[in-house]
């Protein structure tokens, strides 16, 4: 798929060197993650950045990990992490999520990493509309996700590993609730590839 010029491809055995390729330039992301934070198994104390690379690349070879790959020519520069709620059980902001649940998503999407060298380029937002699309073939149903509302500020773009609300909702995402001072619960449905959205 085409997106603003880039190629968006899904994470999976046959692209896993690319996205492999990507992090270790970028020193494992943020301190060695290697996009874990977020599963089960999760990031911290006893865990190193080569365990992580292991875990990752394990899920990614079993098909419990979902990402959308934002490529500009050969090079991967950036991603859309995304899976449904039971691959990702965890979040930011979890003790604030908790106390207003209803139902779960049926998806989240739960970070983005772009090369510092190809920021404010819109790559977060192919990245976003791919796995959009990917949700999509994959079945469809609700997504969330937990993005910062970055209007009248200027956040760094290194911190916004969630994306901008602003983002979401021109993708259309509506707010659901607050969850800090400047992240919200974001939400949309979408149909099964070849359905028509409701």
């Amino acid at each position: 798929m085409d997106v603003t010029g880039f190629q968006v491809r899904a994470l999976d055995a046959s692209t896993w060197p690319d996205f492999a390729r990507l992090v270790e330039s970028q020193n494992g992301v943020w301190g060695g993650c290697w996009c874990m934070a977020f599963h089960e198994e999760g990031v911290g104390r006893g865990r190193t950045a080569a365990q992580n690379r292991a875990a990752k690349q394990e899920r990614v070879d079993q098909g419990r990990a979902h990402a959308a790959l934002v490529y500009d020519g050969p090079d991967c520069v950036g991603w859309c992490q995304f899976g449904p709620t039971a691959e990702l059980p965890r979040i930011k902001h979890g003790r604030a999520y908790r106390a207003g649940l209803g139902d779960l998503p049926d998806w989240r999407i739960t970070c983005f990493y772009v090369h510092k060298g190809h920021r404010r380029r819109g790559v977060a937002a192919a990245a976003l509309a791919g796995a959009l699309r990917e949700i999509a073939r994959l079945g469809g149903g609700t997504v969330e996700s937990y993005p910062e509302d970055a209007q009248g500020r200027t956040p760094s773009s290194s911190f916004l590993h969630n994306g901008t609300a602003a983002m979401f909702e021109s993708q259309g995402f509506r707010r659901a609730r607050q969850l800090g001072k400047h992240h919200w619960v974001l939400s949309r449905t979408v149909a099964p590839a070849g359905q028509p959205e409701t």
